[in-house]
């Protein structure tokens, strides 16, 4: 592993989607613990490349050595029930054409980041990579799941005909500092953590939360993740997907609960059980990505949860 491991220092990276939650950790990791020159990274925003043009994907991977794809239209139960059609064919047609791209511009890597969301409704606990066929994703997520699937198929079928190292990590629902905290589309955590903040705010005396709280899942904190991705950028040369998780499992329920302290809330938590639950449970087995490129989850999520809060209170 260590033989073939690349020097990210001495090569040119794109990365899509760098200006968001998870890609500006990664710009950072990257600059700051790994030593890349900013100049050696193309980061271009969804403004100056849509990557839903053809032309643009031919653009964007120009003269790259690595291409890291995070860029996605993604969001909460809510916002995977509005737009189920966009969710699909923005997420397909960018990375398929990405992909594409890159092979013919002879790209020596590529690292697409998958979904959780692709792994069946009803799937065997902890998931395991080989499991992620065994069924249909659930079904408010399943648009977003499916098209990002779609990319595993690609990257092992051009790695089969074409040689084309691509690669495929599927993480876990990220969290930390700098995250989405619109609720129109953000995930649980932000989406808890400022409804709590306004409701202390306002003096409200209760909070409503979608669902019944049975619901369970697994969370990683946002620089693990991207540790996880330079790790298997650097080290990992194989088409079988490999998951990146903290290997823990919380119902939303004790979630609700922890963020309340956390946030010294005494409010009542009112459950809307007329809102979906989604996927029943979640939680990952991340022994694959340990053997093969030695990452394992490092922040604790009390810890994590602590740093989210307190940049949100700084920020909003």
């Amino acid at each position: 592993m260590v033989m073939n491991k690349i020097d990210l220092t001495t090569k040119k990276i794109l990365i899509t989607g760098a200006h968001g939650f998870l890609g500006s950790h990664l710009v950072n990791n990257l600059i700051q613990k790994r030593g890349v020159n900013k100049d050696n990274l193309f980061l271009p925003t969804a403004k100056e490349l849509d990557l839903r043009l053809w032309e643009n994907c031919q653009k964007a991977v120009d003269g790259q050595d690595i291409v890291i794809h995070l860029a996605a239209k993604v969001g909460g139960i809510g916002l995977n029930k509005e737009k189920p059609g966009e969710l699909f064919y923005d997420n397909a047609i960018m990375g398929i054409q990405l992909i594409e791209a890159s092979r013919q511009a002879d790209v020596s890597k590529f690292v697409t980041i998958g979904t959780i969301c692709a792994y069946p409704k009803f799937c065997s606990v902890p998931f395991r990579e080989e499991d992620i066929w065994s069924g249909y994703p659930e079904e408010t997520n399943a648009p977003y799941g499916v098209a990002k699937k779609a990319l595993l198929v690609q990257s092992q079928a051009y790695r089969d005909q074409y040689d084309f190292n691509s690669i495929y990590l599927l993480p876990v629902n990220l969290y930390g500092p700098g995250d989405n905290f619109d609720l129109e589309s953000s995930h649980v955590i932000p989406a808890l953590i400022r409804k709590i903040a306004e409701a202390k705010r306002d003096k409200k005396e209760y909070i409503e939360v979608w669902g019944t709280g049975k619901a369970t899942r697994e969370f990683l904190f946002v620089e693990d993740a991207v540790e996880g991705i330079v790790l298997a950028t650097e080290s990992y040369n194989k088409s079988e997907p490999v998951n990146l998780g903290s290997g823990m499992e919380i119902s939303i329920k004790d979630l609700v609960e922890l963020i309340s302290e956390l946030m010294d809330f005494r409010g009542e938590i009112r459950w809307d059980e007329t809102k979906p639950d989604g996927q029943p449970r979640r939680m990952l087995d991340v022994s694959r990505a340990e053997k093969e490129f030695g990452f394992r989850a490092k922040v604790d999520f009390r810890e994590g949860l602590k740093k989210t809060i307190a940049w949100y209170l700084s920020n909003f």
